[in-house]
């Protein structure tokens, strides 16, 4: 990304992510389904790996289909991990593996579940003491305590 002034310049793809993700959270899952889905066609296969990655991790939220957000999941993981040596990945893996444990669970999957609840909760090492940080720990303690987990890496 371009610097000026000592600021990072915004990311106009992830800008034009995140409008359409105010649009599903405001309720249109349907029309947030197909603006992220022409994205991902406009960003392609190959595209940016932190781009692909969080597409597919909010086209994930917006499936009907269990198997399909699973899918999601699933591709948003692979692309943050061609991008793993970045700060803004890093910060998305607590997130990614919360909510493949989420579709493992969802899907009667409770040993997958535990497996990435536990990865998440190493990956949340990672993230700062912020609002953000505090709302991920506490999301993957939630699935901790739904999975029977005590929140120990093992």
């Amino acid at each position: 990304m371009a610097e000026r002034h000592g600021q990072t310049a915004p990311d106009a793809l992830l800008t034009r992510i995140g409008q359409v993700v105010m649009l599903h959270h405001g309720g249109d899952r349907e029309e947030a389904r197909r603006r992220l889905l022409d994205l991902w066609a406009e960003v392609g296969e190959d595209g940016d790996a932190l781009h692909r990655c969080t597409l597919a991790h909010y086209l994930a939220d917006t499936q009907d289909d269990p198997f399909d957000e699973l899918a999601w999941d699933l591709r948003a993981l692979t692309a943050a991990e061609e991008h793993e040596e970045s700060r803004a990945a890093r910060a998305l893996y607590p997130s990614l593996h919360l909510n493949l444990a989420a579709d493992y669970l969802k899907l009667g999957r409770a040993g997958a579940a535990r497996t990435h609840v536990r990865r998440a909760r190493r990956a949340a090492r990672a993230l700062a003491d912020d609002s953000y940080g505090d709302g991920v720990r506490a999301a993957i303690s939630r699935m901790e305590h739904r999975l029977g987990e005590d929140g120990r890496d093992t």
